[in-house]
């Protein structure tokens, strides 16, 4: 049976400056461990630390420019691109141009704090 997710689950973002993170499917709003669907509304200047998470993350720009640094050098995503990063994958998500960036992260399977691997600070 089709379910309706009424709102979204405000997460707690980790980074250098607030990010919103409105999670509509996954593991803290819908208990499902298989997806995760959150949409992020990152400031201009935001900056996560590197990580090498274990699930695959689709990542759809719908608004400004995501800065993806990977150890192959960076890549520059904007609205109407989106990027694939594959497990075990070093990367860092960054929003340096004025207006920050507005993004869906899709994460398989769903994001998990256990699971992302963050680089030590």
């Amino acid at each position: 049976m089709p379910r309706v997710i009424s709102a979204p689950m405000t997460i707690e973002a980790v980074g250098t400056k607030p990010k919103q993170i409105e999670e509509y499917v996954g593991r803290a709003n819908t208990d499902m461990s298989d997806i995760s669907v959150a949409r992020m509304v990152s400031p201009q200047g935001w900056e996560e630390p590197g990580q090498r998470p274990e699930f695959r993350e689709i990542t759809l720009v719908l608004n400004g420019m995501l800065n993806v640094t990977t150890e192959m050098g960076e890549l520059i995503i904007r609205a109407g691109q989106a990027v694939i990063t594959e497990p075990g994958e070093w990367i860092r998500y960054s929003t340096p141009e004025e207006g920050g960036a507005e993004y869906v992260a899709i994460c398989l399977p769903a994001f998990s704090p256990e699971t992302v691997n963050r680089d030590e600070e």
